[in-house]
């Protein structure tokens, strides 16, 4: 069992993929879905958030959800909107947005891969949102949402992606976030090989965005025979589209609290000069390195930058960004000690822009917002390589690949 292989896509006919893609279903609330596939019959919403063809309100982890899911999903096939490639192909997928381009591969990976180390996890799930990726896939009997995932230093896989697109794409939609999607079909025997025995010489593959995806892919592999199917069952593979590291994007992901855990703007500023060098701005703050923080409070922006002897520079973990300001800054003085699960901490992604942060404190909603150094894909990789796992909403990575554009149906 190689580390990836060609598969069969479930696809939109060129012509229909414009009304079809459809952005992850994890980004949208369903009212959001609800109005973004108002008067789109097609769009992959109705297959990803099938909650907003029923009755406002319905519970979207309800059978009914997955059952109209599933019905969407044979709908759109039945009408050919949708269509399976008679053949195992790999696909170039490429993004565009804001002068930022990525091309990956998009392929099916193997779970033996995920369980033996080979695909690096960074990130712990929450049952909730597992257990409803099962349900989907079971229901549709097809996984949807790709997995993303990195490779580290691979000059001869650029190269290959590269060679692929150097034709005109196969599909190509800018969508209603300026997203620019385009997928090439590698349909050759040649490259296919190639590719194949590039990735399989690769030490790893890293998990990037869709830790959910995946684990519901393996607790469905699990249930269908697990290890002991044949090694080519089609539930031994998950959906992936595989990106160069150096192109992928990571945003900040900010923190917002509701509360100063009792304390005044003035008592919080005080303490927080213990562990950093605190400066007023008079513009939002945008931190430069890992140990800067901006710190929006009271409507002031603040510079924070954190004393050099408190960054644990040999702990993959400990030296993060979200690490250094929740273990000096959250925890002992906001007194949040579990961001997974505390009501107090909200998180804002940076596509949102640093003025949502100053809003939702000067509406009363919030008390404190902080600004943060994105991630960088190094540190991600260093701590899966590590065997560790990143704090909660570490990483914000954009642009998202769209829902629609391959799914694959497990056979």
């Amino acid at each position: 069992m190689t580390l990836i292989k060609p598969f069969r896509a479930l696809r939109p006919v060129p012509a229909r993929a414009r009304d079809v893609l459809a952005p992850p279903y994890d980004v949208l609330t369903s009212a959001e879905a609800r109005q973004r596939a108002r008067g789109k019959p097609w769009s992959f919403l109705h297959v990803s958030k099938a909650e907003i063809d029923l009755a406002e309100g319905t519970d979207p982890y309800s059978e009914a959800v997955y059952a109209k899911a599933a019905e969407n999903l044979e709908r759109m096939i039945a009408e050919r909107v949708l269509q399976r490639d008679s053949r195992p192909h790999f696909y170039a997928y490429r993004t565009s947005w804001q002068g930022r381009r990525q091309t990956g591969l998009a392929c099916v990976a193997a779970l033996a891969g995920y369980e033996n180390g080979r695909i690096r996890r960074h990130e712990l799930t929450t049952p909730t949102k597992e257990t409803d990726r099962v349900r989907q896939i079971e229901a549709l009997n097809a996984q949807t949402g790709p997995v993303m995932m990195a490779y580290p230093h691979a000059p001869e896989i650029d190269t290959l992606l590269k060679r692929a697109t150097e034709r005109d794409p196969d599909v190509a939609v800018t969508a209603a976030d300026d997203v620019t999607h385009e997928l090439w079909v590698i349909a050759d025997a040649a490259p296919i090989e190639e590719l194949t025995y590039a990735f399989e010489a690769l030490p790893a593959v890293y998990i990037a965005d869709g830790h959910h995806r995946s684990a519901a892919a393996a607790r469905v592999s699990e249930a269908r025979g697990g290890a002991g199917a044949s090694g080519d069952a089609s539930h031994r593979y998950f959906l992936s589209v595989i990106f160069p590291h150096h192109s992928m994007t990571i945003l900040d992901y900010n923190r917002v609290v509701r509360d100063l855990n009792g304390r005044t703007p003035e008592d919080l500023l005080g303490e927080i000069g213990e562990r950093f060098a605190v400066a007023s701005s008079a513009v939002p703050v945008r931190p430069t390195g890992p140990r800067e923080f901006g710190m929006y409070l009271a409507g002031n922006w603040h510079q924070l930058k954190l004393k050099p002897e408190l960054v644990p520079e040999s702990d993959a973990v400990g030296r993060l960004p979200v690490s250094l300001l929740s273990h000096n800054l959250i925890e002992p003085l906001l007194g949040i000690a579990d961001q997974r699960t505390d009501k107090r901490i909200d998180f804002v992604g940076g596509g949102r822009g640093l003025p949502e942060l100053a809003r939702r404190v000067d509406s009363g909603e919030m008390a404190v917002a902080f600004s943060l150094y994105p991630t960088q894909i190094e540190d991600v990789m260093a701590v899966a390589d590590a065997g560790g796992i990143m704090p909660p909403k570490s990483t914000w990575f954009e642009p998202k690949l769209a829902d629609g554009m391959v799914s694959y149906v497990l056979d």
